[in-house]
């Protein structure tokens, strides 16, 4: 997971994205090196996605076209969150490389225009966030409404593929809300279901891949150290052999 703020990475906490700062990360040697981080996921850690938050775009600016194409060809797949509300826009980001575009319930305007987008991009490029803060949903197309009927919504727009990422849990070790996630997959067991925000841990991560969650964000527990390549190897073969049961 990387947050990319003018062209550098910084470390997310809480989703308060003024107080965002270049990330110090052991995995580079230069605060804030979005490239050197992508190169380090995929080279050193055995990641074959990174999602990508585009903190400018997200604010109402332009998108960072010019950094994200460079970060789509340092090898594995690249899934963007670009406040992609339109298929312009996510044509775009797959013009520059980008994998999956991702279309944020922070941003959506309506279910309808998810649909139009997904009808006209595909189902397989494009990514679904349900986007909460302290478990509840965020923009105008999710206020007031229960997580599992937007995620309903979404699946009934075109979504195969879901991710659940509470801003407020981003940075912390509280990690994400286990038992929907769990009511998600029952609820949606064909589904590609992601998760991300306060996963710090080998034990969260190995409760996840028990419930049956196809890939996690994590992004400050790799910086700091909490998690070792070895953990996400081990992660990996007991969601392997779930997987093959």
């Amino acid at each position: 997971m990387l947050d990319l703020a003018r062209g550098v990475a910084v470390a997310g906490r809480g989703g308060r994205r003024e107080t965002y700062v270049p990330v110090h990360s052991r995995l580079v040697e230069t605060p804030g090196d979005a490239r050197a981080l992508v190169a380090a996921y995929h080279d050193a850690l055995g990641c074959d996605e990174c999602y990508v938050a585009d903190l400018d775009a997200l604010a109402g600016g332009a998108v960072q076209r010019d950094v994200l194409g460079e970060l789509a060809g340092l090898g594995g797949r690249l899934l963007v969150d670009a406040a992609v509300a339109t298929p312009a826009r996510a044509h775009e980001l797959l013009a520059d490389g980008v994998h999956r575009a991702v279309v944020g319930l922070e941003t959506l305007p309506s279910f309808d225009a998810l649909a139009a987008l997904i009808h006209t991009v595909g189902p397989d490029r494009v990514i679904f966030s349900l986007d909460l803060s302290g478990g509840q949903p965020l923009g105008p197309s999710g206020k007031g409404k229960a997580a599992a009927d937007l995620a309903r919504t979404a699946t009934a727009a075109g979504a195969s593929a879901l991710l659940v990422l509470d801003l407020a849990r981003v940075g912390g070790a509280q990690s994400v809300d286990v038992m929907l996630l769990d009511a998600l997959r029952r609820a949606h067991p064909d589904v590609e279901l992601l998760a991300g925000g306060g996963v710090a841990t080998v034990r969260q991560l190995q409760q996840l891949a028990d419930v049956g969650l196809d890939g996690v964000l994590v992004g400050t527990a790799l910086h700091n150290g909490s998690l070792s390549p070895a953990d996400l190897v081990a992660v990996r073969r007991r969601a392997q052999s779930r997987d093959s049961r």
